[in-house]
């Protein structure tokens, strides 16, 4: 998934969202959604983490009324840290791979275990564990909202999630042609080639 540029009116609702990158919004991130704010294809009552008070930012930058958190969406809560039963991991990595802020650190068939300060929250790793070893703790006591969450958070998980996405861009690009010097390099090698296989087989190179 590529990461989107935004600007305008998407750029200032993106910068407004708690960048937990949950999607329980209906869209595979916050920019995303922000997108879809922006031109008016998505309601801005579907963003638990952000919760009343952040309905009412985007209701501010939007010009539109503000609306009770969209229930399909979820409900408003306690900020959450993921936690990994170390007894029972089995280090598949898939929840390495569902983390959007690489915040689970593991290697294959070792046991994982969760950085709670790059955690979102977003309960992504949560499906994606075979054997239910991960589970979800509060770590804001009774805040919820944007009142368990900061804009200095939201940006540090902004900028992981965009660290993650574009070394996983650059892992699926393909490999560049090789240059115009090594192109020679490996023509001049053929020819080489060919003429000590002519030598051997005393025909002459094509």
């Amino acid at each position: 998934m590529a990461l989107l540029a935004l600007s305008g009116l998407a750029a200032r609702i993106d910068a407004a969202l708690p960048q937990t990158q949950c999607t329980r919004c209906g869209y595979p991130d916050c920019a995303h959604y922000a997108e879809a704010i922006a031109r008016r294809e998505a309601a801005i009552n579907r963003c638990p983490p952000g919760g009343a008070e952040g309905v009412a930012r985007l209701a501010a930058l939007t010009g539109q009324p503000v609306l009770p958190l969209d229930a399909a969406c979820g409900s408003e809560g306690p900020r959450a840290v993921a936690v990994i039963d170390e007894d029972w991991c089995i280090g598949c990595t898939l929840c390495i791979k569902a983390c959007p802020t690489d915040a689970i650190l593991g290697l294959n068939k070792r046991m994982h275990t969760v950085i709670a300060d790059h955690c979102t929250g977003c309960e992504l790793c949560v499906p994606a564990c075979p054997v239910d070893c991960i589970h979800m703790h509060a770590a804001s006591g009774e805040a919820t909202g944007w009142n368990a969450w900061s804009a200095q958070q939201a940006r540090a998980a902004q900028e992981r999630y965009q660290a993650r996405q574009l070394r996983l861009e650059r892992a699926q690009a393909p490999v560049d042609a090789p240059a115009p010097a090594e192109q020679d390099r490996r023509a001049a090698l053929a020819a080489v080639l060919a003429r000590a296989r002519a030598r051997q087989t005393g025909t002459p190179p094509a």
